[in-house]
């Protein structure tokens, strides 16, 4: 509207043109800003996957790799299987795992109204540790399973129940998102205390077998495993950007966001079914790997911000390219040796941690 310099009205018309104008092109600015970073999230997390794929113990490097991979002239047999059967199933691992625990994490965060919640300060990883040490001390499973699905459906039946236990209790009425927290972290010294009683009465063989376990793994998934992970990946992450509106509402406050109604107790449900899923899956498969769930939503959010509609998908690269240079740096760190990728994942996370909260910046 074009302000009519000279007349009464002109001030009063002319002012809120231009203002909303600037607020405008602030608004589009900050968008394409926040556009940008996320699509650097995604370049970085390529450069991670492709690095974490040019290395390991056979010393290929990157020209062979790719020659491996494309099927060129001069790979060798052994130099295609050991990428197709060993490098990529564990980058792609380290990937999806990565994305699923960081995605889980936000949405926790978010929900519970809480910047240290995750799969692993509220139980999801205790309760799946319970469920493996069954299966691997006590021999106690689902029955008719094939024995390599043992430990994985075990841990990921704990970890289903652990959160729906959660949703029971948040059911309750006068239990909000601050005694939900204190809920979990009662579950967290409960199965710690179940798992400890397991391992006390186990064999040797059997307690080294799930000490290993607890340190997490990536050479345990093959493609069956990958493709499990990938489709939670892809039911998840579509269904909880679908609700990135009412999540960013959430962020204002349970009031606030019923003001604007938002069904609060169908969206908590539906994103602890979320939760539950990715958790699940991803401790069931690689065992017990802590701080990615945590700290990729960190990152994401000084970043990007609350917007879910950024937060969401920053989150989820964050958390997959913190493991896939993790799973780099386990290969890297001890020259010939694999260290155990949740051993990683501490090392690197908590310094990182500890500065996101020097830095005092809002979670």
């Amino acid at each position: 509207m074009t302000p009519r310099i000279g007349s009464s009205a002109a001030p009063a018309v002319a002012i809120p043109a231009a203002g909303s104008t600037e607020r405008e092109r602030s608004y589009r600015r900050m968008v394409h800003r926040r556009r940008m970073l996320v699509a650097a999230l995604a370049g970085i997390l390529l450069a991670g996957f492709v690095l974490d794929v040019a290395n390991g113990p056979a010393g290929l490097g990157l020209e062979r790799t790719i020659g491996a991979l494309f099927g060129l002239e001069g790979a060798t047999r052994t130099e295609s299987l050991i990428l197709w059967s060993v490098r990529l199933p564990q980058a792609l691992t380290a990937l999806l795992v990565g994305a699923a625990l960081a995605l889980a994490g936000a949405e926790m965060q978010t929900i519970l109204d809480n910047p240290l919640a995750s799969p692993f300060t509220l139980g999801v990883s205790s309760a799946a540790s319970f469920g493996a040490a069954l299966a691997m001390i006590l021999g106690t499973s689902l029955p008719g399973l094939p024995p390599g699905w043992l430990v994985p459906a075990n841990a990921f039946v704990f970890a289903f129940g652990s959160v729906f236990l959660l949703q029971a209790l948040a059911s309750r009425r006068g239990t909000g998102p601050d005694r939900l927290v204190l809920l979990g972290i009662a579950m967290v010294f409960t199965f710690n205390a179940l798992v400890a009683l397991v391992q006390f009465v186990a064999s040797e063989a059997a307690l080294q077998q799930f000490v290993f376990w607890t340190m997490g793994s990536l050479t345990r998934t093959g493609w069956a495993e990958i493709a499990v992970l990938a489709a939670a990946l892809a039911v998840a992450f579509p269904s909880a950007f679908a609700a990135r509106w009412r999540l960013t509402a959430l962020r204002f406050g349970e009031d606030r966001a019923r003001s604007f109604g938002v069904p609060v107790a169908r969206l908590r449900f539906t994103a602890l079914l979320r939760v539950s899923l990715l958790a699940g899956l991803a401790v069931a498969f690689v065992g017990t790997v802590g701080f990615i769930g945590l700290v990729g939503p960190h990152i994401a959010r000084l970043l990007v911000g609350e917007d879910h509609r950024f937060f969401l998908p920053a989150s989820l690269l964050t958390g997959a390219a913190i493991m896939s240079f993790a799973s780099l740096a386990g290969k890297l760190l001890v020259p010939g040796v694999m260290l155990p990728i949740g051993v990683v994942t501490s090392l690197v996370g908590i310094p990182i941690f500890v500065a996101l909260i020097l830095r005092g910046r809002p979670a």
